[in-house]
């Protein structure tokens, strides 16, 4: 980390304001190079996390733009390092011209998430909070983005090390008992410890139990409308929607292949699947399109069931109800409910709610009751986890702490009981960075955009 980089942090796209950033030694000096302040002070010479008014230039003295530029000297910046942004006009052409004269001075282009790898590898935030910079970009829910903020703030990272620091307690008294059996160290008592260790294991399952709410947040809840042909469906998803996405028409069949958008609704974020009229069908395009819905059905973590409310009840419809009911969560929709509803509430456990695709009756209904399915753990914000490496880890020091608690039980000499919390806090270390492979950590920073 020796040399400089430079980075568009902004879009590519045309905007009121563009970022150029920089980290590195000489960062500064390159700062002095190609940025002349109107107050007469060249930036080495600038206070921290000031912004400056002044006029960018180029290598070769042209001017490029009239601009704000700050500093902040290493190790009180983001990345631990000396760092620069200048805050351009949002022209493309004159970021990019801007990088240009940056690399002819001696600065190179950032990969992805390099800036955000230097604040790691500099201790100025452990592997969760570093993820968490990922996850708050691509945030499509307010709930998603309030725990990837948590977790930028060290939420998890100090829950981690409260467990990690309290089994790292217990092994150090071990260890100084047995290698100085001379000093005057209290005697170590396993059984005196078992409180310690249960409440690690308790701790340790919460945090797991918190990664299948933490993967909807992640990815979106995968939500497949579902019916017979035209009960409703596109309706249903152009009302939510609140534009017309698909089309509708009177016309059975009118869907026949399957279509998916991303719904928020308050702070869930709904991958929503209108899918083809299920039915007995001879034509080869609706079979393929019957086939998709039941694997659509088949692949969500919510089915909503349409009824047309202008129709008698059907087997098809009963045998649609069984079907749903297997989901981990599915509920019921009667539509049309502005026509004349011709049928009573089918004979289900499920949810069942009664709306107007047309006059928009019922869809609060339908929205709240959905919010019902997914409730937020009962844990401060990001203390969630939402990413399958942090579940991993913590699943890894689950196993070991059970398997401590079972070999004391079981009577097992401290040194087997020991070896299971060591294995624990190995996971642990893992999971906010202590003990992690480079594989691992290049894996993780290469998901993120370049400029962070």
């Amino acid at each position: 980390m020796s040399d400089t980089i430079a980075a568009i942090a902004t879009g590519s796209q045309v905007a009121a304001i563009g970022i150029v950033r920089l980290s590195g030694p000489e960062s500064l000096p390159l700062m002095d190079a190609l940025f002349k302040p109107m107050n007469g002070r060249p930036m080495s010479q600038s206070r921290d996390r000031s912004l400056v008014y002044g006029n960018l230039y180029s290598s070769s003295g042209e001017l490029l733009d009239l601009c704000l530029c700050t500093v902040s000297r290493g190790p009180h910046s983001y990345t631990g390092e000396d760092t620069a942004e200048l805050q351009c006009h949002g022209s493309p052409v004159v970021l990019r011209t801007v990088l240009e004269e940056l690399f002819k001075l001696g600065a190179r282009h950032a990969l992805p998430g390099e800036f955000t790898k230097r604040a790691f590898l500099n201790a100025r935030m452990d592997l969760t909070a570093a993820e968490a910079v990922a996850d708050i970009i691509d945030a499509e829910s307010i709930d998603y983005a309030k725990n990837a903020a948590g977790q930028l703030s060290g939420a998890m990272g100090r829950r981690i090390e409260s467990i990690y620091s309290a089994l790292a307690d217990i092994s150090s008294h071990y260890h100084a008992v047995l290698d100085y059996p001379d000093e005057d160290i209290e005697d170590f008592r396993l059984e005196s410890y078992r409180e310690q260790l249960g409440s690690a294991l308790l701790q340790l399952r919460q945090l797991l139990d918190s990664f299948s709410r933490g993967k909807l947040m992640r990815s979106g809840i995968p939500a497949a409308i579902v019916g017979l042909p035209n009960a409703g469906k596109s309706s249903l998803l152009n009302a939510l929607l609140g534009y017309d996405r698909a089309i509708v028409t009177d016309v059975p069949g009118t869907t026949r292949d399957t279509i998916e958008e991303k719904l928020n609704l308050g702070s869930l974020c709904l991958r929503l699947s209108d899918t083809a009229g299920i039915h007995d069908t001879a034509d080869r395009v609706e079979i393929l399109g019957v086939e998709r819905s039941r694997r659509a059905m088949e692949d969500s973590e919510l089915v909503i069931v349409v009824l047309d409310g202008n129709c008698e009840a059907s087997l098809e419809e009963e045998e649609l109800l069984r079907s749903a009911a297997c989901a981990p969560h599915a509920l019921v929709v009667i539509s049309k409910s502005d026509l004349e509803l011709r049928r009573q509430p089918p004979e289900t456990s499920l949810p069942v709610v009664t709306v107007s695709s047309v006059s928009g009756e019922g869809l609060k209904e339908l929205e709240e009751q959905i919010k019902l399915m997914f409730p937020l753990p009962q844990v401060p914000a990001g203390e969630i986890l939402t990413n399958a490496r942090q579940a991993e880890a913590v699943s890894r020091a689950l196993e070991s702490m059970g398997a401590a608690l079972e070999a004391m039980d079981y009577g097992a000499t401290p040194d087997i009981v020991l070896t299971e919390t060591e294995g624990a806090m190995n996971a642990l270390g893992e999971l906010t960075g202590r003990s992690v492979h480079q594989d691992v950590t290049d894996r993780i920073f290469e998901r993120f955009c370049v400029g962070k």
